[in-house]
């Protein structure tokens, strides 16, 4: 196999001639820029073209274009160089000036300088350079080329073949000039760009990675073998054409879909932050002294006509702590004395399938408005208006995340090993003493001590809302340092103050935040607001936030981030086939009489050694490689919170399976209590489901892997020490992700569901 690999390379003469032409114009032109604009024209964008030539020529010359006839999954790497790497590597070299500049300057003023400048010519570029031009050049291109009869085709002629790449690569360098902004193809949305704003390019990328995703969807879980040709092809390492097809429409699903996603979030924090980038152009522009770019002022959505009312109406969130307590009441008394038959009980239905939905989409869209909404805290304060104003101060050997962390564990060990999710009764009673605890510890303890420091779900929302893209923040700095009162924590004769003691001008992140607006009503100024933050700006920073510190320094809060992210995967994957059935194997090979000391030992190594390990290889490795100080204790606690958005992504992609597959559950039980006869369970899973799942996971790894990378650069003292501190933290990141994408393309139970 190895000999066949090194004998396959197809050296073309043309090829070789052509792509060394380019490098040498390219090299000679960049010099001259070079020495009149360093700045522009730098050693990076020389490195990037020459990257991108390097790329095509092993796309078109290594073994991959050999192997294409034979291997569906080697051709789809062939084609991702094509479509994907290369043209973004050459157009990220701003390839135009340095090749006009490479040639000789005869032909360059007199041959090409009139041609260059005729209008009609410039006009056609203009409209051949439109994003909609673009887009659906690369969009026609893949759908044409993917569609059996012509993918064959060009299987069997090696002049369809080159065409086909010819159509790939080209179409990709349109594609990705409006995205990177190729001069003189100014980048839309910017200062002598077309009438686009920068924006739209969010929903450009977006809608080709639907494209992408469609198709590879379309390889992955197609029954039968697409192209006949590789139905017929002798076999490789004894591979069935059906597993190879599959293979190569996830290596066109996961890396294809990385591709566009990476500048998409890209994109989509400059605007988040209201930030308009302006990209360096190779001609001189001229900015008046001290003149900086427009800044817009980022969303509020207390500030929304209707919507901003509503939520800053004084009852609003009284009035939803109501209505849930009056669910889980209802939960309580259908628990104990309905049907015991979970899928037919209220405690069956609402919280394991419902809830848990709602809540982590909720989180995803906005923030943590279970807690704004959390009927356990209103008890708490109804306890505490029976027993007047609480004296007692939480033990300070309790002050911390470990308890909660516990109860965490526990909370999902319990869930698994005791089925709980299928017992109406054990759910009831665990409302119940939620209750109970609330009650008893925000009745008698001053600060909201349940919240921060006892409850388990207030936890998992604290984590992930760290990656939530609203944030209960001060609107301006210079309005709180002209306050004298401090009623946002202070509270004031109308108002209480903040119950968590997060200080509005100094509070960073959502961590401990429960959405209270305890402080916003407060605020006498009216300058606290629920404003857009870029997902995850909290992680990047190491700004020392009030009532929380540095969560950097703290080795609870990086416990709890590794108990979150781990657990979403040990989760999931104790309810795919799988892995069950590796444990009942386990079961049967040493003859145990129950399943506990199995389901224990998976959730122990899955939450706890597993993360303790790897935090530990992962942070002695990053702080050898690169030379940061504190060891690896500090680089544990440091690169923890970057795997925060894979943690969230997983949770989401999980809980929206049970929600999505089983959102018609109500109505049985609904028709039960109500007399209501007719009402049937519509079970199935979408179409679009595991296409969505994937998404979101892709998301939260290109979302991880750039906090890697900022919480790099804030450990090392250069670029290329940060480069090498991030290599074994962007490989957990994406081991976690390839983990968590294996989960989510295994069979899962469809648990409380009437089958």
């Amino acid at each position: 196999m190895a000999e066949a690999i090194l004998t396959s390379w197809r050296i073309d003469l043309r090829l070789v001639i052509l792509l060394a032409l380019a490098a040498l114009l390219y090299v000679r032109g960049w010099r001259r820029l070079h020495s009149e604009a360093p700045h522009r024209y730098t050693v990076e964008r020389l490195l990037s073209y020459l990257g991108g030539l390097a790329v095509l020529f092993l796309a078109l010359a290594s073994p991959l274009d050999a192997f294409g006839n034979l291997l569906l999954m080697a051709h789809m790497v062939q084609h991702l160089l094509l479509i994907a790497v290369a043209p973004a590597l050459i157009l990220l070299g701003q390839p135009v000036l340095p090749l006009l500049r490479g040639l000789p300057p005869g032909v360059f003023k007199e041959g090409l300088g009139p041609f260059l400048g005729w209008h009609w010519l410039q006009r056609m570029a203009r409209r051949l350079t439109h994003p909609i031009i673009c887009w659906l050049a690369l969009t026609a291109a893949l759908l044409f080329w993917h569609s059996p009869r012509w993918y064959d085709l060009a299987l069997s002629s090696p002049g369809w073949h080159g065409l086909e790449h010819a159509c790939f690569f080209y179409s990709a360098m349109l594609f990705w000039s409006p995205v990177i902004g190729v001069w003189p193809i100014r980048a839309y949305g910017e200062p002598g760009g077309a009438a686009w704003p920068r924006w739209m390019m969010i929903p450009y990328l977006v809608l080709a990675d639907i494209v992408n995703t469609a198709l590879s969807s379309w390889l992955v879980f197609s029954t039968h073998v697409v192209y006949k040709t590789y139905e017929m092809a002798p076999r490789v390492a004894g591979m069935s054409a059906l597993d190879d097809q599959s293979t190569a429409g996830a290596i066109m699903w996961v890396p294809g879909s990385i591709v566009y996603l990476i500048p998409a979030f890209l994109l989509t924090m400059q605007a988040v932050n209201g930030v308009k980038k302006r990209r360096s152009a190779p001609l001189v522009q001229i900015r008046s002294v001290g003149q900086r770019p427009a800044r817009s002022r980022p969303l509020d959505l207390f500030q929304l006509p209707v919507l901003g009312r509503i939520l800053r109406l004084r009852y609003f969130r009284r009035a939803l702590q109501i209505a849930l307590a009056v669910l889980a009441v209802a939960v309580v008394l259908d628990g104990l004395r309905g049907p015991q038959m979970a899928p037919m009980n209220l405690a069956g239905i609402l919280p394991w399938t419902y809830w848990r939905g709602c809540a982590v989409m909720a989180i995803l869209l906005v923030g943590n408005l279970f807690c704004m909404a959390c009927p356990f805290s209103f008890a708490g304060d109804i306890a505490r208006r029976i027993l007047r104003q609480p004296d007692w101060h939480w033990p300070k050997a309790l002050r911390s995340k470990w308890l909660a962390i516990a109860l965490l564990f526990l909370y999902l060990w319990a869930n698994e090993v005791f089925s709980l999710w299928n017992s109406a009764y054990a759910t009831a009673w665990i409302v119940v003493g939620y209750f109970a605890a609330a009650m008893a510890i925000n009745g008698f303890y001053q600060g909201a001590s349940f919240c921060k420091y006892v409850c388990p779900i207030g936890q998992f929302h604290f984590v992930n809302t760290l990656v939530s893209p609203f944030e209960i923040k001060a609107r301006s700095q210079a309005v709180c340092g002209s306050c004298k009162t401090e009623d946002c924590i202070a509270g004031n004769e109308q108002h209480r103050g903040c119950q968590l003691y997060l200080f509005q001008p100094m509070k960073a992140g959502n961590f401990d935040c429960t959405f209270c607006l305890d402080g916003v009503q407060a605020c006498p100024h009216d300058n606290v607001g629920m404003i857009a933050v870029a997902p995850g700006s909290s992680i990047r920073g190491d700004r020392r936030g009030s009532g929380i510190g540095r969560l950097w320094e703290r080795w609870d809060a990086a416990a709890l981030v590794w108990a979150v992210v781990f657990g979403s995967l040990v989760s999931a994957a104790s309810m795919v086939d799988p892995v069950m059935g590796w444990m009942h194997l386990v079961y049967a090979h040493f003859g145990l009489h129950s399943m506990l000391p199995v389901t224990t030992s998976l959730y122990l190594g899955g939450m706890v050694l597993a993360p303790l390990v790897l935090a530990w290889l992962c942070g002695c490795l990053s702080s050898w490689l690169g030379r940061t100080e504190g060891g690896w204790q500090t680089a544990a606690r440091s690169f923890a919170f970057a795997m925060v958005p894979l943690g969230t992504a997983m949770w989401v992609a999980h809980f929206a399976f049970h929600l999505l597959t089983g959102w018609t559950a109500i109505l049985p039980v609904a028709g039960r209590i109500f007399g209501w006869a007719g009402f049937t369970v519509s079970l199935g899973i979408p179409s679009w489901l595991q296409t969505a799942q994937i998404l979101i996971l892709d998301v939260g790894l290109v979302l991880g892997v750039y906090l890697v990378w900022k919480a790099a650069q804030s450990q090392t003292i250069s670029t290329g020490l940060a480069v090498r501190a991030l290599i074994p933290w962007a490989s957990l990141a994406i081991g976690i992700w390839a983990v968590a994408i294996w989960i989510l393309f295994q069979p899962m139970q469809m648990r409380g569901m009437v089958m």
